[in-house]
């Protein structure tokens, strides 16, 4: 009997283990404490990264798009984390093709897996920034998030009572 409970338990680990693992495309390793505001500090170029964040602009190009990107930081999932104040700097992801600017709108969550290409200086305002230039593999855009109202408990209705 102690036999059956620890295989259910070891069974119901691994599912819940299936349910939290990341997308296939997003699988692999990659340098995780390498963020793009660290990658400006140093020469990283070569350097593997899985990065992710939200749109800032989206340029098609005649043989590639490009994506500007703010940085945030990764979940379990490799979904971007969403929180305003969370950011790692900013980084320009191209990949050859073409990609919709009216899909990869503006604050839409992606998530990119290349090598850094080398580095890009553009202007932010009237700041001169220093970009880290990935070359992606892997674009992957995140299904909007649906907000929900939770509800912590029920209406004071007049059979439940309060508590």
């Amino acid at each position: 009997m102690t036999a059956l409970r620890l295989l259910s338990v070891v069974a119901g680990a691994l599912l819940l283990s299936a349910c939290a693992s990341q997308p296939k495309p997003l699988q692999g390793g990659y340098v995780e404490a390498l963020t793009p505001h660290a990658a400006v500090q140093g020469e990283h170029t070569g350097a593997m990264v899985r990065w992710g964040g939200r749109i800032v602009q989206v340029e098609p190009r005649t043989d590639a798009t490009c994506f500007e990107m703010i940085a945030t930081r990764l979940t379990a999932t490799g979904r971007p984390y969403w929180a305003s104040d969370d950011t790692n700097g900013r980084f320009i992801a191209c990949r050859a093709g073409f990609y919709d600017p009216a899909v990869f709108e503006v604050n839409r969550e992606v998530t990119f897996t290349g090598r850094i290409a080398g580095y890009d200086s553009r202007r932010v305002g009237e700041y001169d920034y220093r970009f880290p230039r990935v070359e992606a593999d892997v674009v992957y855009l995140w299904p909007k998030r649906e907000r929900v109202d939770v509800i912590t408990r029920p209406a004071p209705w007049p059979w439940w009572g309060y508590w």
